[in-house]
């Protein structure tokens, strides 16, 4: 389906009035947003009332806008959902240890793959990748199983055969020297989180390495589960 298929005008016009904030003003009037945004001041004030109603933004007795505790509460949320680096390192340093090849953790960002955690195996010889760098989510083995592990609906059969089995194998699906099996970290709702993967040259990381990885990865994503279930549980408790 085009992408532009599934814009909703309504929407994109408040989140522009919210993006008018990103200048680092405090307070706008009608009229400074109503300029910065080229929309009439109807509308403006349409959809500001709206923002205000759902806490994203509030007004002034003087009828000057500001950021709301909703984008407060967004923002926290979003940073707590970053801010895991202590739960999932000590897993990754698990896993390298266990395997002598790099392990990490992908999460899915639209249709791409973000490699938010990375522990590089101690060999020089080694498969090698930036913490921060986005690929594509249709190819390697975290790709294939956050697609499986996503939401349930409309899977293709390769993702339903994915999370029959709860794993993958890739064999030089992105470089053709790496092999890498990963396996799920999964919610309350067995949604993923994230996946957890160990990769490592073909020319050592053979099939018996393999799967002796993929025992270990199992066993640290259900603990590593655990660990982030109480993590988000206490974050939505604390915001309220």
């Amino acid at each position: 389906m085009p992408t532009h298929t599934k814009r909703v005008e309504a929407v994109e016009r408040a989140l522009a009035l919210l993006d008018v904030f990103k200048q680092g003003r405090a307070m706008l009037t009608l009229t400074e947003l109503a300029e910065a945004t080229g929309f009439y001041k109807s509308t403006v004030l349409r959809l500001m009332g709206t923002l205000e109603h759902h806490g994203y933004v509030t007004r002034s007795a003087q009828g000057a806008y500001q950021l709301g505790v909703s984008v407060f509460h967004l923002g926290l949320l979003y940073k707590q959902s970053f801010d895991v680096e202590d739960i999932i390192r000590p897993t990754l340093h698990k896993l390298v240890e266990a395997t002598n090849e790099t392990a990490a953790y992908y999460v899915r960002v639209g249709d791409q793959r973000l490699c938010q955690y990375r522990v590089n195996s101690p060999r020089s010889a080694r498969h090698h990748l930036e913490e921060g760098s986005f690929l594509s989510v249709d190819k390697g083995a975290t790709g294939h199983v956050l697609l499986a592990f996503d939401k349930p609906k409309n899977l293709r059969e390769a993702d339903r055969q994915t999370r029959e089995q709860g794993y993958y194998i890739s064999l030089g699906e992105r470089d053709p020297d790496v092999a890498a099996v990963a396996v799920p970290v999964l919610d309350e709702h067995g949604v993923a989180y994230g996946a957890l993967s160990v990769s490592g040259l073909m020319s050592r990381y053979n099939e018996g390495r393999r799967y002796q990885a993929l025992e270990h990865l199992q066993r640290e994503a259900q603990a590593l589960s655990k660990a982030l279930r109480k993590h988000y549980l206490k974050a939505r408790n604390e915001t309220g």
